[in-house]
């Protein structure tokens, strides 16, 4: 059974929905999940106004009260937020070429690190920082991150989201043996939910 996950670290619905993902997972330990990264936001050194902090920090309740999982909202007092992902996706990335279960350890550092400790993404030394709490050097990592190989991949994630037509994250496809590919989530969703979609379509 292969899946492809289509997700941003930096993402706050995919943080709400990783707990729905690993449930549903645990119901289907063989199977192998492709983590693509969407990209949410490009490369920009512009702090992110105020407006877009307000509306942001704003999703963060919404996603508490239905997703229940927490967020450290010291984040926006602490820290010049940046409207940058594409940084966070090139780490999952790295870590995914240098250690086996990269892309999931990785992002998930990265969901910890924002999410709950308050840190920074979009900047370099908090995405080191991740790297080595899941076991990464930081000069092997940092050669990696910024390697052409690297970039390339993730345009090639990014291609892949724009095939799948992907509008918005989390979004997660089954494909079959024709390589079809099949929606299980669009948006956040509990993990029953998914169940239930591949049980459809894994019957017809």
């Amino acid at each position: 059974m292969r899946l492809i996950y289509v997700m941003d670290p930096m993402c706050s619905w995919c943080y709400g929905f990783q707990p729905q993902l690993e449930k549903f997972l645990d119901n289907h330990r063989h199977a192998t999940v492709d983590w693509i990264m969407g990209g949410l936001a490009p490369d920009t050194t512009q702090p992110m106004d105020d407006d877009l902090k307000q509306a942001i920090a704003s999703y963060w309740y919404q996603i508490e009260k239905r997703a229940q999982v927490s967020f450290n909202h010291d984040f926006w007092r602490l820290n010049t937020p940046y409207r940058s992902t594409y940084p966070a996706c090139r780490a999952v990335i790295a870590a995914d070429s240098l250690i086996e279960q990269g892309a999931v350890e990785m992002a998930k550092a990265i969901q910890s690190a924002y999410y709950l400790e308050a840190k920074n993404p979009s900047l370099e030394a908090t995405l080191v920082d991740c790297a080595s709490s899941i076991g990464i050097a930081a000069n092997q990592f940092i050669e990696v991150f910024k390697s052409a190989s690297t970039e390339q991949q993730f345009k090639q994630h990014l291609t892949l989201a724009h095939q799948l037509q992907v509008t918005g994250f989390p979004a997660l496809y089954y494909i079959d043996e024709t390589n079809q590919a099949y929606p299980l989530a669009a948006g956040y969703c509990q993990a029953e939910d998914i169940q239930q979609r591949f049980a459809r379509i894994s019957s017809q």
